[in-house]
């Protein structure tokens, strides 16, 4: 008996945090809007935009300034986050009456596997994506494209196809007509690094890519030439996991825009230290240890460098943190070029902390011990009293911004 075709859902809600804004702002609806950080904390990008502003060419990530210089009169609104989120829940509960298998893919988008359930809701996957679409718009107010296929790659391509509030099919019947003559740079994961790379190859379509040797793609980009082979062949079979499937901490990062530029090496490691803090913290709280760090360095030009290495042993101290990503730091930046922002990740985590132990100095062993503990006796503090309770003397410098920092956790790619 042949197997069943996967039929796969990928919902995008249109505008997502603009959308939601103007849910309170309905006179702003036909007017360009945008969602944008606070310009006097040094935020000033833009976060989402309605359909009125994308007319003008205005671009998510793009500075408020010159989202201004192409238009003058686009109305500025601060970002909610709390009720982005409260609103992504909501919405995902709504795919959950259709399937268990909803894998969201950041805030606004979730992958639906209807395999075995579409057939429950409608005559068609087509008809059930409608319904879906409907349902959300008349229990939230918002809009979502739907892409209905048969691996998650498509689906993905599906919703972006057409927007907003529309649903798109790429069928193994049609897409090699509709999706094969789409930019290369349309498919998942493809990026600006990896578009570059393929152009030099002559692959500027997602059917070229396609058609290209896997041994020359897998030359040229290593392990994703093949996915993205893959992808574009209409032969990726990636499960969609399961709403009540535990989600697998992959790494957990913390970043921040300063108020002011940091030039000098005493700034970047006040820096660093608050920030390696807050992601040790977080380790601790689940258990974890980091085998690698990676920093993220922004400079004044938005330009950004990012790099990593691995530790001797795995961690999840602060100290430890703190003193490789200065070393990284100190690798690869030289002061008084400004840094805007700065982000340390921990890596590779896992629940292990099993290192080979030095019998020649026992007393590196007992110094992380006595570190160890003191380190949760601070978290036992600021569990008690707050974050701010008690932090490095160098975290108190007003001039840098270094209270209220919030953790960044990933997960598995996209959640």
């Amino acid at each position: 008996m042949p197997e069943e075709q996967r039929v796969i859902f990928h919902c995008d809600c249109n505008s997502f945090y603009a959308s939601v804004e103007l849910l309170t702002r309905p006179e702003l609806k036909n007017v360009p809007a945008a969602v944008c950080g606070n310009p006097q904390h040094r935020h000033g990008i833009i976060l989402a935009k309605n359909e009125a502003a994308k007319k003008y060419g205005i671009q998510t990530a793009e500075t408020v300034a010159s989202a201004r210089r192409k238009c003058p009169q686009l109305a500025l609104l601060p970002p909610h986050h709390e009720l982005y989120r409260a609103y992504s829940k909501q919405v995902n509960a709504i795919y959950a009456r259709y399937t268990e298998f909803v894998e969201p893919f950041g805030i606004d988008e979730s992958w639906l596997d209807m395999t075995a359930s579409w057939h429950l809701f409608g005559p068609s996957p087509v008809a059930v994506a409608h319904r879906i679409r409907r349902e959300v718009k008349a229990q939230t107010g918002l809009t979502i494209s739907v892409g209905v296929s048969f691996t998650k790659a498509f689906a993905k391509l599906g919703s972006d196809y057409k927007k907003p509030d529309a649903v798109t099919e790429f069928s193994p019947e049609n897409y090699r007509q509709l999706v094969w003559p789409l930019p290369v740079d349309a498919l998942l994961y493809v990026g600006h690094s990896a578009r570059q790379t393929l152009g030099k190859l002559g692959i500027t379509t997602i059917g070229q890519l396609a058609a290209a040797s896997p041994q020359v793609l897998e030359a040229a980009l290593g392990k994703l030439g093949m996915e993205l082979w893959g992808f574009a062949r209409g032969e990726e079979g990636s499960p969609v996991r399961s709403m009540y499937e535990k989600r697998e901490v992959k790494s957990v990062g913390n970043g921040l825009t300063f108020p002011r530029d940091l030039t000098t090496l005493a700034d970047a490691r006040a820096g660093l230290v608050a920030l390696s803090d807050e992601v040790a913290s977080r380790l601790r709280a689940h258990g974890l240890y980091a085998g690698a760090v990676q920093i993220t360095v922004k400079d004044a030009g938005f330009k950004t460098i990012t790099r990593q290495a691995q530790l001797a042993t795995p961690t999840h101290l602060a100290k430890d943190i703190a003193a490789a990503a200065l070393t990284l730091l100190q690798q690869n930046w030289r002061f008084p070029a400004p840094i805007r922002m700065l982000t340390v990740t921990a890596l590779n985590v896992s629940h292990s902390a099993a290192a080979q132990l030095s019998l020649f100095a026992p007393e590196a062993g007992q110094e992380d011990v006595r570190r160890e503990n003191l380190e949760k006796s601070l978290d036992s503090i600021r569990g008690k009293f707050g974050k701010s309770a008690i932090a490095s003397a160098s975290a108190l410098r007003a001039d840098m911004g270094l209270g209220g920092l919030k953790i960044k956790e990933n997960r598995k790619k996209g959640e």
